[in-house]
């Protein structure tokens, strides 16, 4: 899947449910070294990312597209810049956790 439908990040989303939904699907083999605070910060910077690239309007709901490559390269130098030691497989995991926590709450559509 290269893009994902961002809708709107609503009152729905909750930073402490989205992280349990994320480390509830990544396989306990893949989670050795991934704390909370290093899910927290991923999703901080896909926020952020958001932000920066004009995809969140507090005000509108926004039909855009996210490069999915470009979002993880986004965050892949936010944990690099701040020290935190993700792997590319890691940081893809917890990518894939948040659209599927998003989904199903309903700020996300599945591609068709």
């Amino acid at each position: 899947m290269a893009e994902k439908e961002l809708l709107e990040l609503g009152e729905e989303f909750n930073d402490d449910k989205c992280i349990d939904f994320i480390l509830n699907l990544i396989p306990q083999e893949d989670r050795q070294g991934i704390s909370r605070d290093d899910v927290q910060f991923v999703l901080d910077s896909i926020y952020d990312y958001y932000e920066e690239n004009g995809l969140i309007d507090e005000d509108t709901v926004s039909d855009s597209y996210v490069d999915e490559t470009e979002e993880l390269n986004y965050v892949r130098q936010a944990c690099k810049n701040e020290g935190i030691k993700l792997t590319d497989e890691q940081i893809q995991l917890i990518l894939d956790g948040e659209l599927q926590y998003g989904i199903s709450i309903g700020i996300y559509e599945e591609e068709d």
